[in-house]
């Protein structure tokens, strides 16, 4: 309804619902067509406040506290929604019984701080209706996506997947590159760092396509592999996000595609983290890709365990437990099979090195100098680190 004029509201006295009306469809037009019947009751609320200089009613804040939230219930913008009620307000003003009949400036004094005090307190109604329904929408969203995070990366409900991902603009017959964080302290839902890192990839790619969510106290970002700047931008984030000195690691999984593809390319990243955990590894980002020979050794527990076994177990015998010996091999081989760089690695003399080096060949018939025992040796010494042998007699975890 387009409104052209205001002329002659009010003339022949208070104004009649029928002004009350126009009143309504002009501050509509006005604030961008926001519907009218949003102001239900207010401009004849401002007719008596402006006349009796009363506060509010209860059941009038209760009214517009329902208004708010039908409001955000139907998509209307905040901001749009209170620009209608201050153009309502202004349109009224001027036609006001307590405005119009004020001659001296003290009683148009009180009348408008009347009329001025109810509109804040209808548009601050207003937005604590809108803010409860907007916490309800964003609590269920942020419930419904870790529902899909949680189905997506375990395999569950595969046959509806594909439907719910289009909510997050995914669309799982491609393939997806899973990325996935850990820090000394785990990452939970809306926490300051898992906000952080999302709201910056969100600006960088958009609010669709790339996922960030969490799952068993890891930061998990899922995209499609088309976007190939992601997981270096996550890493970035997350640097940002969090402390200079804080402890972290990402483990990068490597893109499949298909539903299926993200449970894989999640377990990948996973265990890029556990196996830089397990042996220790100086770097911060972890790509799946870069760790197959491991992931080869984690492949046949049993045999892994079984070489381990035969190789170590004789380093038990040692006073001080298989434990020195164990650090100083992997010091020797990680340092090329140099003693005197493992001794300043282990912060030990030569000699103790190559001392310890001569206990593990009389221990276990294996020479740490020998090309051929080397290999078994070091095999051996990785399979340890990664199944936690001796401290775990058990296969892999």
């Amino acid at each position: 309804m387009i409104v052209a004029s205001l002329d002659g509201l009010g003339a022949g006295g208070p104004l009649s619902a029928e002004d009350l009306a126009v009143l309504a469809a002009k501050a509509s037009d006005d604030a961008d067509r926001v519907p009218a019947e949003l102001l239900d009751g207010y401009l004849r609320t401002l007719v008596e406040v402006s006349q009796s200089g009363r506060r509010l009613h209860q059941n009038e804040l209760e009214r517009w506290r329902g208004i708010g939230a039908a409001a955000a219930e139907r998509g209307i913008p905040m901001r749009r929604l209170i620009n209608l009620y201050l153009v309502a307000t202004r349109l009224v003003w001027p036609l006001l019984p307590g405005v119009r009949g004020a001659a001296p400036p003290e009683q148009l004094r009180l009348s408008g701080e009347s009329v001025l005090r109810a509109a804040d307190a209808a548009v601050m109604t207003l937005t604590e209706g809108y803010e409860e329904v907007q916490r309800w929408v964003v609590r269920r969203e942020e419930s419904l996506r870790r529902e899909f995070i949680d189905d997506l990366l375990d395999g569950r409900d595969v046959g509806r997947l594909a439907e719910r991902a289009e909510r997050y603009g995914l669309q799982l017959g491609g393939t997806h590159v899973v990325a996935a964080a850990r820090a000394a302290e785990a990452f939970v839902d809306g926490g300051s760092a898992a906000r952080a890192v999302e709201s910056g990839l969100r600006f960088q790619f958009g609010p669709r396509d790339v996922l960030v969510s969490t799952k068993d106290g890891l930061l998990i970002c899922l995209a499609p592999h088309g976007l190939d700047l992601v997981p270096e931008e996550f890493v970035r984030q997350l640097a940002g996000a969090l402390r200079p000195d804080a402890s972290w690691r990402v483990g990068i999984g490597q893109p499949h595609s298909g539903p299926g593809g993200a449970v894989r390319s999640f377990e990948q990243a996973r265990n890029a983290l556990d196996i830089g955990d397990r042996l220790d590894l100086p770097e911060r980002v972890l790509r799946a890709r870069d760790l197959l020979v491991y992931q080869v050794l984690r492949r046949d527990s049993a045999a892994l365990f079984e070489l381990v076994v035969e190789v170590l177990e004789p380093l038990r015998k040692t006073r001080l437990g298989p434990g020195p010996l164990l650090e100083t091999l992997a010091a020797y081989f990680t340092a090329g099979r140099v003693a005197t760089v493992a001794a300043q690695r282990l912060h030990i003399g030569v000699r103790t090195v190559t001392y310890r080096l001569r206990r593990v060949k009389q221990l276990t018939g294996y020479a740490a100098d020998d090309p051929a025992d080397a290999f078994v040796l070091q095999v051996a010494v990785l399979g340890a680190r990664l199944i936690g042998w001796p401290d775990d007699d058990g296969g892999l975890a």
